[in-house]
């Protein structure tokens, strides 16, 4: 079994514990829910080498259902054969723009601020080319369980500016992809992203 799958179970029994301790109703419940809780914090750090202490107060207490986090990623192309790329501060490798969904902002919204954030670029968003489940693709493992949300944009104005979490950017052509920070973005989402560059009818991809 591979880190990546058993740490996708490990997710799922945290789960399973969480929302037992948010809607059981007698102590007997409460006690194994908690166990479990405890059994799958004691895998994730023998996946993950993460301390105990570190992955409790990562997860924390709210007694609420847990749902996916959101990633949102701008594509956007340069003369119908180069795409933008950011170099992340984080590792050193690059990525598509983009972030974390924002609560009360659409993720267009969070498309067009995190582009002008990272590259001082205006841009407006064009349309939705995917929606990914982070586990059906060959990402490092990690903790938290994400959908991707892929949206195309188009520059309106600006110029490069410097950020403090972005080292540089560049426009890339689809043979020439610099290394790439695979939590965020891996090469076979990049060669999707210019399909949609070659087909501009080709219908968004889910999953």
């Amino acid at each position: 079994m591979s880190i990546s799958t058993l740490l996708n179970y490990t997710k799922r029994l945290k789960a399973m514990a969480h929302l037992g301790l948010t809607y059981a109703t007698n102590e007997y419940d409460m006690e194994r829910y908690k166990e479990l809780e405890q059994i799958s914090l004691e895998m994730m750090h023998e996946v993950t080498a993460a301390p105990l202490e570190a992955l409790s107060n990562y997860y924390n207490d709210a007694k609420e259902y847990i749902t996916p986090k959101t990633d949102i990623r701008a594509v956007i192309f340069k003369d119908k054969e180069e795409i933008l790329l950011v170099k992340e501060k984080a590792d050193g490798q690059w990525s598509l723009p983009g972030g974390w969904a924002d609560i009360g902002q659409t993720p267009t919204e969070v498309a067009v601020k995190e582009v002008l954030e990272e590259t001082g670029f205006s841009v407006k968003a064009v349309r939705l080319l995917a929606v990914l489940d982070k586990r059906c693709h060959p990402h490092p493992p990690y903790l938290d369980y994400v959908y991707k949300m892929f949206i195309q944009c188009e520059i309106v104005d600006g110029g490069y500016i410097p950020a403090f979490d972005i080292l540089d950017i560049g426009f890339f052509s689809q043979n020439n992809i610099p290394p790439l920070s695979e939590h965020r973005v891996i090469a076979s989402q990049i060669n999707l992203m210019f399909e949609y560059l070659y087909n501009p009818d080709k219908q968004v991809t889910i999953d």
